[in-house]
C-alpha cells in the first residue's frame, strides 16, 4: 500500500449543478459525464473533472473588494481576446478589476471566480 495522494479534481457549490455543468462544459470543451440538478461532472478535453453539487443558500464569493473569493479556477488559453468572447457568451461577466495583463479575471453565472491566463501557454507557444 501507498500513502502518496493523487489530486481528483474540484467540486463547486452552487445552486443548481447541472446548469453550471452546462455552464463548464461549455467553456471548455468538455462534457457533462454525470448531469444532475443536485450533483454533476464535466469531464474536460484533457480528462481532468470539474464537479458541481447543489448548496440550499448558496451565496456567491465576493472579489476584489477585500473579502474572500473562496477559491478560484485558473484555465490556460493561447487567445485572451477569442477566449475572452467565448467565455462571455457563454454567460460569464468580466470583473472590472483585472491584476495583470496576462490573466482575465472573471465570474461564473453563479459568481464563482475564475481566470483566463497565457502564463503557463507562453513556454508552448515558444517551443
Amino acid at each position: 500500500m501507498s500513502d502518496s495522494i493523487k489530486f481528483g479534481g474540484v467540486t463547486l457549490d452552487c445552486p443548481n449543478a447541472g446548469e453550471l455543468a452546462a455552464f463548464y462544459a461549455e467553456i471548455t470543451g468538455g462534457e457533462v459525464t454525470v448531469p444532475g440538478d443536485s450533483w454533476a461532472m464535466v469531464t474536460c478535453p484533457d480528462g481532468s473533472d470539474i464537479c458541481f453539487q447543489a448548496a440550499a443558500g448558496y451565496s456567491p464569493p465576493s472579489w476584489p473588494d477585500g473579502a474572500s473569493q473562496q477559491m478560484h479556477l485558473d484555465f490556460d488559453v493561447y487567445d485572451l481576446d477569442s477566449t475572452e468572447a467565448r467565455v462571455l457568451a457563454a454567460g460569464a461577466t468580466k470583473y472590472h478589476f483585472q491584476p495583470n495583463d496576462h490573466c482575465r479575471v472573471f465570474a461564473d453565472p453563479v459568481g464563482h471566480p475564475f481566470c483566463l491566463s497565457t502564463l503557463a501557454t507562453a513556454d508552448l507557444r515558444e517551443g
